[in-house]
């Protein structure tokens, strides 16, 4: 699995009120809670996220309430891939089951500024920032959650693996 997108960069503990505000919780609508993503940190980042774009972000990414609707935002509003220092537990355990990759590097988030161009190989654990000219080591994503995220979540790997 390989990324190549542009930066957006978010700080430490973004919480999953602040990644789909609560007030748009009443659907499920994946297209519906993307025009919603991030809206109270950067109130442009939907309009102006191309699709494939990567969020870099501190630590704790998606702390807060336990909702799926976070990642499923992140994913529906065009983001391919999230890399931060560190995740929350069920944040990290919730983008795998809805299929968003995502990947924990300390050193590449903070050497990333935000609009920096990189690409990303989730299989080798390898961020290479172009705009930066710099590439980091991180710990790649095993092949059975890589296998999650290629069979569109949870659900579908069970579909997949039931011969359903």
């Amino acid at each position: 699995m390989k990324f190549n997108g542009r930066i957006w960069k978010f700080g430490a503990d973004i919480d999953t009120d602040a990644i789909i505000p609560a007030r748009y919780l009443n659907t499920s609508d994946p297209g519906e809670l993307a025009k919603h993503c991030m809206e109270d940190l950067n109130p442009s980042f939907v309009k102006e996220a191309d699709k494939g774009d990567i969020i870099f972000a501190e630590e704790n990414f998606g702390c807060g309430s336990s909702r799926e609707h976070a990642p499923i935002a992140i994913k529906a509003a065009g983001i391919s891939c999230v890399v931060a220092k560190s995740f929350a537990r069920i944040f990290y355990r919730n983008s795998f089951n809805m299929a968003l990759p995502i990947m924990e590097c300390p050193e590449a988030v903070d050497a990333a500024r935000e609009g920096d161009e990189v690409e990303i190989d989730f299989g080798k654990g390898e961020i290479i920032n172009h705009t930066g000219d710099s590439t980091f080591n991180c710990q790649p994503i095993p092949p059975f959650m890589q296998e999650l995220i290629e069979s569109g979540g949870l659900m579908g790997y069970v579909r997949k693996k039931s011969g359903g």
